[in-house]
């Protein structure tokens, strides 16, 4: 049996939540032990054993009885915040990244799986499937424009979508190459009339194993399960402008792939 040990300042800030949470607060501002007692409740005994720890490690250091974080300490909370994050931001819907396909998702919005930290997933019973594609349909009235990545096909779809270019809502789509000619065999003179728009943009991706939306207010995405198979009643949805943030820049990595469609 192998054992990994931790040492130094990795043990000093993975092992113990307090001491990790003492140098947040102290990037905050200086504080007296006094303060610091009181933020965490806590007695002399209990918090001045974890300060001297780190004073000892060139996290925080002590003039005039007031503690502040020291340069080393701040430039490693700069990293470590943003790993913090991404484990919380993992954690918190640890089954829906653990349950669906990721493989179509790129490196660059993984590694920034931090900014989704807000983000909760909507979950409907199986009697009321696709009932969670009500959600960005409800947040689309507040919303001044639309992006979206599209590898289902849903028959409400071109409606709805057709209905927002004709109230001037600038939408810009992409849809898989198998969805594109769905719509075009089934609904031609909606897609014409989507694509007369000024307001809208047409973009068609060979092959991609998710679906999304996001607007200036929300960003709300779906996968496809492990085994290939489309999952719609999880819906990972976001209102913060981080999560929109990542909405954006999933979309404008997938639009760069894409072929521009101006008729049919």
């Amino acid at each position: 049996m192998i054992t990994v040990k931790s040492k130094g300042l990795l043990s000093i800030l993975t092992f113990s939540e307090k001491r990790k949470d003492i140098l947040f607060l102290l990037a905050e501002k200086p504080r007296n032990l006094s303060e610091i007692k009181d933020h965490f409740n806590v007695s002399s005994p209990e918090i001045f054993p974890r300060l001297k720890e780190m004073e000892n490690s060139n996290l925080i250091f002590k003039d005039d009885k007031i503690y502040s974080i020291t340069p080393i300490g701040r430039a490693i909370l700069k990293h470590y915040r943003p790993f913090l994050d991404m484990l919380s931001s993992i954690e918190k819907n640890e089954t829906f990244w653990k349950e669906h396909m990721l493989d179509d998702i790129p490196e660059t919005s993984l590694e920034n799986l931090s900014e989704l930290i807000g983000c909760e997933v909507v979950a409907d019973s199986i009697e009321n499937i696709y009932e969670s594609h009500k959600v960005f349909l409800e947040n689309i009235d507040r919303s001044n424009m639309l992006k979206g990545v599209s590898s289902i096909f849903i028959p409400s779809y071109p409606d709805f979508f057709v209905g927002l270019v004709s109230n001037h809502i600038p939408t810009s789509l992409i849809l898989t190459e198998n969805v594109f000619t769905k719509v075009v065999a089934e609904h031609r003179e909606k897609i014409e009339t989507f694509l007369s728009s000024p307001d809208s943009e047409l973009y068609v991706i060979e092959d991609v194993s998710v679906a999304f939306v996001v607007t200036d207010q929300f960003f709300s995405m779906s996968l496809f399960f492990s085994n290939g198979s489309y999952d719609p009643r999880h819906d990972l949805v976001g209102y913060d402008a981080s999560a929109i943030k990542w909405g954006n820049d999933l979309f404008n990595y997938y639009k760069e792939q894409s072929r521009c469609v101006i008729s049919i």
